[in-house]
């Protein structure tokens, strides 16, 4: 008697998948795989650039650095955790999509397009992604790592990873400009005395 193995469909499955990270170093990879099970965790539709900066700061020291130690990372990092409110209940039931950067595939990149991925990455995540990839390209041709994503999330000034460092005290600009010129000396934060529920738009 045969037992049938029930697969689940592409979409659902956890971890990195080889054809989705083509072109992206290790470090790139394991974070790529906690923005996924982050998404998951969270019951978000898709994932974002919010979930892609919390895991770039969890998994890339190179990243943190260029953020900033002490009260800077850790004011951010405690905008992120706190999805289940303010922010977060805003982003739900919409779909992250700015117009900002357009996905365009690099045809060089086997199998490397997120787009493919129905439903299961934002317009803007997804171009950001690929954005990464082609800064690694045009740079060295080596695989994309931390802080070429960290580049490309910043880029977008409508995406929700921009959203959060502007609340943190955090100018996207500077941090772009640190990240592709190393040795920029980091500004001092400007500080929000607004809280994570608080603000212009927050839910009450």
């Amino acid at each position: 008697m045969q037992h049938r193995v029930t697969r689940q469909p592409a979409g659902e499955q956890g971890g990195p998948r080889p054809d989705h990270d083509a072109g992206l170093s290790a470090e790139l990879v394991a974070v790529v795989a906690g923005a996924r099970r982050r998404a998951v965790r969270d019951g978000d539709r898709q994932v974002d650039t919010a979930h892609l900066l919390h895991s770039l700061l969890e998994y890339d020291p190179e990243v943190r650095s260029a953020v900033g130690d002490g009260p800077r990372l850790a004011r951010l990092l405690g905008y992120l955790v706190q999805r289940s409110i303010g922010y977060g209940l805003r982003w739900q039931g919409t779909v992250e999509d700015s117009g900002a950067l357009a996905v365009v595939p690099d045809p060089a990149l086997d199998g490397g397009d997120f787009s493919r991925e129905a439903g299961g990455w934002s317009p803007a995540a997804t171009a950001a992604m690929e954005d990464a990839r082609r800064r690694a390209r045009r740079r060295t041709g080596a695989p994309a790592g931390g802080p070429d994503l960290l580049a490309a999330l910043v880029t977008d000034p409508g995406s929700r990873a921009v959203e959060v460092l502007e609340r943190a005290g955090i100018p996207a600009r500077e941090l772009r400009a640190r990240v592709e010129e190393p040795g920029i000396e980091e500004p001092e934060i400007e500080g929000s005395e607004e809280e994570f529920t608080g603000g212009r738009e927050a839910v009450g």
